[in-house]
């Protein structure tokens, strides 16, 4: 994939009217390279939650432009006609819990995203196995999610989340469960996916263990967006 993997230009949302009207984004202006894995970080309340929501068309920006790859998403509206497809086929979610179903096994809880995308059980399966492989979680496939540990249920929704071969991740606070050596390993495999995959990556987080690693840092304060390099650091 040629260009950028996420660009972000003059994003704004506005919640309300009159009085009452409350900006959330002023003016958002982020790009992430494909195989990049970039940090954004802020005090709560500063438009982390409703960047996200927006970048993952989950709520409808008030004005701005989106890309991803190498198609607009939104131009001061949506250009994108199935949001849901969008979010399944081609943004990866990362949560603070894994959210995984309970009654599915690990390799179906991956497989499930692509067999609704319409790829055959055995191929979704075949593509789910080798995910847990490289994530070194191969030999828990047929575990159930309730016998893994923390840092495998986070893995498990890593491969979850790169299961359609999305261009974009977001990841909201991957690591906040998690001790000082999961957190870094969480962030070692994103770092490996995203250069594996070509797969640009914002991780939202407050987790002052992972900060050090990002090359480049987003801070956002009262609806904007601030650029700066980061440590960089080897994990």
């Amino acid at each position: 994939m040629d260009g950028f993997g996420i660009r972000i230009e003059g994003l704004r949302k506005r919640y309300g009217e009159g009085d009452t009207v409350v900006d959330a984004l002023k003016e958002v202006n982020m790009t992430v390279a494909p195989g990049e894995v970039v940090g954004l970080i802020g005090p709560s309340g500063s438009g982390k939650t409703t960047l996200l929501k927006c970048l993952g068309a989950v709520i409808e920006p008030t004005a701005g432009r989106m890309t991803l790859g190498d198609e607009v998403i939104y131009d001061d509206g949506w250009k994108i006609s199935d949001l849901k497809a969008l979010r399944r086929d081609r943004i990866g979610f990362v949560f603070q819990a894994p959210y995984l179903i309970p009654f599915l096994d690990v390799t179906d809880n991956i497989a499930l995203l692509p067999m609704l995308a319409g790829r055959p059980n055995g191929a979704a399966r075949q593509r789910a196995l080798e995910l847990l492989e490289a994530l070194d979680v191969g030999h828990r496939a047929r575990a159930e999610p309730s016998q893994l540990s923390g840092g495998e249920q986070q893995r498990v929704a890593i491969a979850r989340a790169l299961a359609n071969q999305p261009p974009v991740i977001l990841a909201d606070e991957p690591t906040a469960p998690l001790d000082s050596e999961r957190a870094l390993a969480v962030i070692r495999i994103l770092n490996r996916m995203a250069r594996q995959y070509d797969t640009a990556v914002i991780v939202v987080t407050h987790d002052e263990k992972i900060i050090p690693t990002f090359k480049r840092i987003y801070h956002i304060r009262d609806g904007t967006t601030r650029e700066e390099a980061g440590e960089g650091r080897e994990v």
